[in-house]
């Protein structure tokens, strides 16, 4: 292997820790503040108890990712979860909103070339 061949396997395995990352802190915010995230459900009339399927999809979604394993499949099933969660930020009024309405579809983006990349060689699942 040689040029940026020899690093794809490093930049698979970073892409995973980092996409893993955030949906550790998504964990973390909903088990701590759990409220923050129900009144957003019910700001657009959605029951609060979803909060705990979603904490987790996080949960398990970061763990596969920093694991290795299945990460096609949980990388797509994420993929979508950030595209349908983006609308609690679409807020055209609100700029801090619309950031992060629009880092959550670049993430999408992430997870997408992630599953299409497969998890890499430092990986306990192929």
């Amino acid at each position: 292997m040689q040029g940026w061949y020899a690093m794809d396997d490093g930049l698979k395995l970073a892409a995973r820790v980092l996409m893993a990352g955030l949906f550790v802190a998504g964990t973390a915010q909903k088990l701590l503040q759990p409220g923050v995230v129900e009144a957003m459900l019910a700001g657009i009339g959605m029951p609060g108890w979803l909060i705990w399927p979603a904490l987790a999809l996080n949960a398990l979604g970061a763990a596969a990712l920093l694991l290795g394993v299945v990460v096609r499949p949980v990388a797509l099933v994420l993929a979508a979860y950030c595209g349908v969660t983006s609308i609690f930020h679409f807020i055209p009024g609100d700029g801090w909103q619309m950031s992060i309405f629009i880092k959550n579809w670049a993430i999408a983006g992430g997870l997408l070339a992630l599953a299409a990349a497969g998890p890499g060689r430092f990986a306990l699942g192929k």
